[in-house]
């Protein structure tokens, strides 16, 4: 079972709505999800149209049959400054360090230390029990750079492990590599019907199975109904152009001959779509992973849209979990 959800894709993707609608499918019946945002954008916040999240967990949604999600916006900065406390016992001379800007520098300029902060927090929220010794959260769903840096962003770990040999850092970077390349652990790829986003998809998917990295499922996002295929274009074409008025004119439509044109052009270019997304698939079906389709929500993405995302999520069943 992957406990740790880890969302990636091509910006422009949706990965984020789709990361927490994910969330929301996972906590059901009771379960309890956090979900992690890692870039500092508030999306998340955006998206459950909430005031901006804190660098602590907080309650943002009920999901079905009574199961809550709580979310987290990790800030490297303050990640920093905890485990400077947790391991150093700094107290006020992190503080310190913070003011006269040490703290951005080391996860600016040091290698990999911003990103295992960030994934570290994650791991650390997955690995947490409470005092009975039940897991704190059932699932933890991280909405991850983009699919161009997410084998970096993951694997930067095993860059900082091999840096220091010994010590807490080094500890902290084995204990975060053997949860992301554990089964505790699987990273979805959210992508379009669209060339490039699949292109990525296929590159990031062999990145991070070069990097002994589990992927798990391919999610294609914002897919269109086909209304038109290319026999039914071809049957309004051609010598039935005056069918198809008559039947605009039958229809109550004024000057019925002069849409035709325009509305063949339409269905044309839908042929056309429907094609080119058709090849997509062949493409996705190659990569050898399961690939599970988000219809596109026409009325844009509210809080009830991310909801209905949510729902069709769960009618995948338990392939998430």
């Amino acid at each position: 079972m992957s406990r740790l959800q880890v969302v990636s894709g091509k910006g422009g993707t949706g990965k984020t709505t789709v990361a927490a609608a994910l969330a929301l499918a996972l906590a059901t019946e009771g379960k309890r999800t956090l979900l992690v945002e890692v870039e500092g954008r508030q999306g998340i916040a955006q998206l459950f149209e909430t005031e901006a999240l804190p660098y602590e967990e907080r309650k943002i949604a009920v999901a079905s049959g009574g199961g809550e999600v709580y979310a987290l916006a990790i800030d490297a900065e303050r990640a920093l400054l905890d485990y400077l406390q947790m391991f150093y016992k700094l107290g006020s001379a992190g503080r310190a360090l913070k003011k006269i800007g040490a703290i951005d520098f080391a996860t600016t300029i040091a290698p990999g230390v911003r990103d295992v902060l960030l994934t570290g927090k994650a791991c650390e929220a997955v690995r947490r029990r409470d005092k009975q010794g039940r897991f704190a959260y059932d699932y933890v769903v991280m909405d991850a750079p983009p699919t161009g840096r997410i084998t970096r962003f993951l694997n930067v770990n095993d860059e900082v492990a091999g840096l220091a040999k010994i010590g807490p850092i080094h500890n902290q970077a084995q204990a975060v590599m053997r949860v992301l390349k554990s089964p505790e652990t699987a990273v979805h790829l959210v992508t379009l019907l669209e060339e490039m986003p699949v292109q990525e998809t296929a590159d990031g998917i062999a990145e991070l199975k070069g990097a002994e990295l589990r992927v798990g499922k391919v999610i294609v996002n914002m897919v269109r109904p086909h209304l038109l295929d290319e026999a039914a274009v071809r049957a309004a074409a051609g010598d039935r152009r005056k069918e198809v008025a008559k039947a605009l004119a039958s229809a109550g439509v004024a000057t019925p001959a002069k849409l035709v044109g325009p509305l063949l052009e339409q269905a044309a270019e839908h042929a056309q779509r429907v094609e080119l997304e058709r090849e997509q698939r062949a493409v996705l079906a190659k990569l050898g992973l399961p690939a599970y389709e988000l219809p596109l929500i026409g009325e844009g993405m509210d809080l009830a849209g991310l909801y209905r995302l949510a729902g069709e999520l769960r009618e995948l069943g338990e392939v998430f979990a």
